[in-house]
């Protein structure tokens, strides 16, 4: 029988990194062999079964990722864009696929992760669930049936605890938009707007970012012309959606050439 791919969680503590590690210990198709936690981080050295509130299962949080990733066929990172760069190293040193989550990511950020996809297979994706991708397909295909007299607005709600904006999802979206157009994001996004603006500039593609509560993510893309508006719409009400669309990347890359893939990629769209 061959033996199931072993995956390897960053972020442990984090509530994203507990929902993957949750995910991974249910499936039948995979197994945990290595978390991930800060250096000097409380969980360190603990059973990451016991440290969430349950009992051992003999995997322990580590601060020496590339030991962990070197027992691994993939890794699965919802953190920050630092630690997501220092990761990428050492996934591609390692040879193991990097499904990346993490949001907030420069341009800058970006062509670093391009260096480490020569040698390692990276998917990354603002968002990990079908119904956002099949949303980010449809947004493409409306801005390119719509022109520019109708006005196109991102619309994003997040709990009170996200720390960037917009969203990483909004950005994924506007991109489609953008791509729809024929236009670059980065030369018609208006992302934000107080006091004495002005008329909307034509064309542009507007971002609008809430924040509240305990939201999951819900997303609104707005295409409001003369007389009517289209609104294509995802709400996520279980944040266990992001968590199975990367273990389905992960499984996914399992034998890839190395490079950059997305969501896209991994659903076939």
């Amino acid at each position: 029988m061959t033996e199931l791919p072993g995956i390897v969680i960053t972020g442990a503590s984090g509530r994203m990194g507990q929902m993957l590690i949750k995910t991974v210990m249910a499936s039948e198709k995979c197994k945990l062999v290595g978390v991930v936690e800060r250096e000097g981080h409380d969980w360190v050295g603990r059973d990451i079964g016991e440290a969430m509130g349950g009992t051992a299962i003999g995997v322990h949080v580590s601060d020496d990722a590339l030991e962990a990733f070197a027992k691994a066929q993939a890794v699965i990172d919802f953190t920050a864009p630092k630690a997501t760069l220092a990761f990428a190293a050492l996934a591609a040193q390692a040879r193991c696929v990097h499904v990346i989550g993490t949001t907030g990511m420069t341009d800058d950020d970006l062509h670093e992760l391009s260096h480490a996809a020569h040698h390692a297979t990276i998917i990354r994706a603002g968002n990990m669930s079908l119904g956002v991708n099949l949303l980010t397909k449809l947004t493409k295909m409306v801005a390119a049936a719509l022109d520019d007299d109708y006005d196109i607005e991102v619309i994003e709600a997040h709990h009170n605890r996200k720390v960037d904006a917009p969203s990483g999802t909004a950005l994924m979206l506007g991109e489609a938009a953008a791509e729809g157009r024929g236009v670059s994001l980065n030369d018609v996004r208006d992302s934000g707007r107080d006091g004495i603006t002005g008329a909307r500039k034509k064309g542009d593609i507007g971002f609008t970012a809430i924040r509240g509560g305990d939201i999951i993510g819900e997303h609104d893309v707005l295409f409001a012309g003369e007389g009517e508006r289209i609104i294509l719409r995802h709400v996520a009400s279980d944040r266990s959606l992001f968590a199975k669309g990367a273990l389905k990347a992960a499984l996914w890359g399992q034998g890839k050439r190395p490079g950059e893939y997305d969501m896209m990629d991994v659903l076939g769209l």
